[in-house]
């Protein structure tokens, strides 16, 4: 299937990522979450508990009615949110219970204990597809490793990044070799909080990077 067959239909795909500002996007929730690869800075998020970032998060999960997740990210959802559907975190806990799981995963024999979760992987394509033809907003969230499948395939329409004011060297980065050169277009202007983390939304387009020379 073609990259244009694969985006048809109203609904839509949305990565959200936080990333630093070197384009790191590894294990930013907590210090177990993504140790692969010797990566030292699991958890860095935690140095930026900004409330500025918490309520556009909130604001952005309004139209959520879908999960798309990697085997990695759907674990650690699926062992803290169905615990967290009260105090602060209770209204994305109880959204996150209700609307339907998919994880991309090749193991065709995994278990998905989580309520409302299916396995997808077999035809990328045709799923996502299917998706957009039966959800309005599908959010794609951490999930790196099949975040870069879905870039290099161009398997997307909104890509949000948190970017944070830190550097952080190595580390699996939001852009790998294999993403589709393609010309994204910013959606909305940028949002900065109090501790400078930005919001940045871009929609992805079908046009692709033009060469020339100045002069």
């Amino acid at each position: 299937m073609s990259t244009a067959e694969s985006r048809t239909g109203s609904g839509r795909i949305l990565i959200d990522l936080f990333t630093s500002l070197d384009g790191v996007a590894q294990g930013p929730g907590g210090t177990d979450e993504d140790t692969s690869g010797g990566f030292r800075f699991s958890g860095w998020q935690a140095g930026y508990p900004s409330s500025g970032v918490g309520e556009e998060i909130e604001k952005g999960m309004r139209g959520l009615d879908a999960l798309l997740l990697g085997r990695r990210t759907y674990d650690i959802f699926a062992s803290y949110w169905p615990h967290h559907t009260d105090g602060p975190e209770g209204d994305i806990g109880q959204l996150f219970n209700r609307v339907p799981k998919y994880v991309a995963t090749r193991d065709s024999a995994v278990e998905l204990d989580w309520e409302g979760s299916t396995r997808v992987g077999d035809d990328l394509a045709a799923e996502v597809a299917e998706m957009r033809a039966t959800h309005r907003e599908v959010h794609v969230i951490g999930s790196i490793d099949f975040v870069h499948t879905l870039l290099a395939e161009g398997l997307f329409d909104e890509l949000n990044l948190w970017v944070y004011p830190l550097l952080l060297g190595a580390g699996k980065k939001v852009f790998d070799d294999n993403a589709l050169p393609s010309v994204l277009r910013l959606l909305h202007p940028p949002i900065t909080d109090d501790g400078g983390v930005t919001l940045l939304r871009y929609g992805r387009t079908d046009r692709v990077p033009q060469v020339g020379t100045f002069g």
